[in-house]
């Protein structure tokens, strides 16, 4: 959470500093530069046996280039960068081992109490967006549609039991992850759907003698600020 909050800050220091000081900047139609968004994460392709578990959320943000396609600022494509913090709380418990992890379910653990995958990622969204926004007008209708990259800088595994807390790094999550987004809103409130097409856990994640295909859909709300 400290890192997440660190990075949101300097993306946006920089990007508030950079339209401060470019007039060029002012003079044009430019549009939601800046975003932040909370989400709940579910878990697709669940193995048998596999329950979510407490509150698996998501929170996002940074700042996103708008290029206008049409004179009227209608239409546009946005090129940005962001970082994102993800957890994924379930029953699927993951074991250190020498040679790598092993994963079971909480059931087999004595006071099992919560286990979660937590991920940070720097993000890369690019988006289609139509909005009927003027220069003037700043509540208008939006439908922004497009795929965001992600590149996991740290993966962490947690365990909490009624006699202790474990928690190491994870090196199974998949590194790169895509998947397309779709944003549609009215002012301030929009809502957020991202829909992964990589797997959260890569090859080596074995239970039961076969891969944890595991995939996250996250959906919830997401904000813009010029």
């Amino acid at each position: 959470m400290r890192l997440f909050i660190f990075v949101l800050t300097f993306i946006f220091g920089l990007a508030c500093f950079a339209q401060d000081t470019s007039s060029e900047c002012k003079e044009r139609y430019y549009e939601d530069q800046f975003y932040m968004g909370i989400t709940y994460n579910f878990i697709r392709n669940r193995p048998q046996g596999f329950n979510q578990r407490n509150l698996s959320y998501g929170l996002q943000g940074g700042i996103i280039k708008d290029v206008p396609l049409n004179e009227r600022g209608t239409k546009a494509l946005g090129i940005g960068l962001g970082f994102a913090l993800n957890t994924y709380y379930s029953n699927l418990v993951v074991s250190e081992l020498l040679d790598g992890f092993s994963y079971n379910f909480g059931g087999t653990i004595p006071g099992f109490k919560r286990s979660k995958v937590e991920t940070h990622l720097i993000e890369f969204p690019l988006e289609f967006r139509w909005r009927n926004s003027t220069l003037e007008d700043y509540k208008f209708w939006r439908i922004y549609a497009g795929v965001k990259f992600g590149y996991v800088v740290g993966a962490r595994s947690k365990l909490v039991t009624s006699d202790y807390r474990d928690g190491f790094f994870n090196t199974d999550v998949n590194s790169f992850q895509y998947g397309p987004t779709f944003n549609v809103g009215y002012n301030t409130f929009n809502v957020h759907i991202y829909y992964s097409l990589t797997e959260l856990l890569g090859d080596n994640a074995i239970l039961n003698n076969e891969s944890i295909d595991i995939k996250p859909l996250r959906i919830g709300l997401v904000f813009y600020i010029l």
